[in-house]
């Protein structure tokens, strides 16, 4: 074996020491690029003649990754000869960690060479050249992030087009900076100690939170536009993150880094006994600190965003709450009911809105949005329309047909059932609309269960079961009462 590598040895130290035109600090690819070429043109003839040699004398060498190792040591000795001369030239020794990567990337998947084998990775693991390959690595992800953001198409999806492949409405900075992450850790993934792994895995939780603070930075500059469309970008740009972050947790690789971290730290006593447990037991992940910021800005965000669509609803329904429930025509006096004029302008801003956040909001913060609106709008619509007016027979069969046949409807577009995200106003109509005699049945059945208090009569119904039968379920009986109150159609009875 040592008779083939002779020559090579001698050629590579030729071309490569001392002041050959080929001996370029500039040219790492040169050396490497060699020793894959000599690697993979001498395969066949060690497999084919040396190997079953060696195999006939009952060695267990292997004639190719034994040719191969004596190769790499030769890349080895190279390197820690240039390294010391690139450590302070940015430009160069990215460049080098680059070509190395490579190097190694071709050793290992298409010539088989073995991780317990010397490799690059170790000598780029060395303290030195490690810390100067951190502070490149760092200072080149700083660049790359001020290039996404600066860009003109940072907030337009690349697949704006595509619906299919656009679910997460993902805009390119966000994209191009999750890219960023994954290439980062294809770059060091490969490394022998687990100790520079978790370092380099800092540096990307570095990186994440700083492109959540330049986030939060642009977002404040849109807070008065919450409904725009770089708001929206940057809300589903929050979320994909988050959503990426939340499936790398997932991933092997991580979780091996995981484990690592909690050996480090149950050594160093770094963490709480709780911390380490939650960490040993999987309950939390390695980004578990970074997902909650960016959920917290998430939340934040769309807090802001529905209470903005929210102020604009309360507005448009000004109307609406001075509608004169109390003289309103019965359905019997009505040819065809009609949609109260009053209610026209909230629910077309409801209506707009709502679409103009579907266009800009991926599904799952869409979702989000709308049915936080839909709890805020019937809270609303209960405390300062029905809790705020007298209803009769007419007043409560318009309440009923415009939320209904109306309101209802609009959110019919995102659930099967939209009714159930407005209880209370779907209760109280159902009150309010309930004949003359049922009304005074109720009130006589929620009184008398009243009355009992704690005493126990199986005869007697207690109020929820009346209630439930008629439908209620959200509304407690002191809310029944007062609904029943508001009622101005009753008959002369004294009650």
């Amino acid at each position: 074996m040592q008779i083939m590598l002779n020559p090579l040895q001698k050629r590579f130290k030729y071309h490569f020491t001392g002041n050959r035109q080929t001996n370029v600090l500039s040219k790492p690819e040169w050396y490497l690029t060699q020793v894959l070429m000599w690697t993979g043109n001498h395969a066949k003839f060690l497999d084919d003649k040396i190997q079953p040699i060696l195999d006939k004398a009952g060695s267990s060498v292997n004639a190719r990754l034994e040719f191969s190792r004596a190769l790499v040591m030769l890349i080895l000795e190279k390197l820690a000869a240039d390294i010391p001369c690139l450590l302070y030239d940015d430009n160069l020794f990215c460049h080098l960690v680059d070509e190395v990567l490579l190097f190694e990337r071709d050793l290992y998947t298409v010539h088989g060479y073995l991780s317990t084998f010397p490799s690059c990775m170790h000598i780029l693991s060395e303290e030195t050249c490690f810390q100067r390959w951190l502070t490149v690595e760092r200072k080149f992800a700083l660049q790359k992030m001020d290039s996404i953001l600066s860009s003109e198409a940072a907030w337009v999806s690349q697949y704006k087009d595509i619906t299919d492949v656009d679910e997460m409405k993902v805009p390119d900075c966000a994209e191009t900076f999750t890219t960023l992450l994954q290439v980062i850790t294809d770059r060091y993934k490969n490394l022998p100690m687990a100790s520079r792994k978790l370092q380099f895995l800092e540096l990307q939780k570095d990186l994440v939170d700083d492109f959540r603070i330049r986030l939060t930075q642009v977002m404040k500059e849109e807070t008065r536009a919450s409904l725009a469309f770089r708001y929206c970008a940057i809300l589903n740009a929050v979320n994909y993150i988050a959503t990426v972050l939340a499936d790398w947790a997932d991933n092997v690789f991580f979780l091996e880094l995981q484990q690592a971290a909690l050996e480090v730290c149950a050594d160093s006593s770094a963490l709480s006994k709780l911390q380490l447990g939650q960490l040993a037991c999987m309950e939390s992940s390695v980004f578990d600190d970074m997902i909650n910021l960016l959920e917290r800005l998430k939340h934040d965000m769309l807090t802001r965003q529905v209470d903005h669509v929210f102020r604009e609803v309360k507005d448009a329904a000004k109307l609406y709450k001075k509608e004169r429930w109390l003289s309103l025509p019965s359905q019997a006096e009505q040819a065809v009911m009609s949609l109260s004029s009053t209610a026209c302008p909230l629910l077309l801003t409801l209506r707009d809105r709502l679409l103009q956040l579907e266009q800009q909001l991926c599904y799952s913060l869409f979702k989000i949005s709308w049915q936080i609106l839909a709890e805020k709008v019937d809270m609303f619509i209960y405390q300062e329309v029905i809790l705020a007016n007298h209803f009769n027979e007419g007043g409560a069969a318009q309440l009923q047909f415009d939320m209904t046949r109306n309101l209802f409807p609009l959110f019919s577009h995102y659930c099967k059932r939209p009714e159930n995200y407005f209880k209370h106003i779907k209760e109280a109509c159902i009150i309010l609309n309930l004949n003359v005699g049922s009304a005074l049945l109720l009130k006589d059945a929620l009184h008398s269960a009243s009355e009992n208090g704690t005493i126990l009569d199986p005869n007697q119904p207690s109020a929820t079961a009346v209630l439930n039968e008629l439908g209620v379920y959200k509304l407690a009986q002191q809310d029944v009462e007062i609904l029943l109150n508001l009622r101005a159609n009753w008959p002369n009875t004294g009650k």
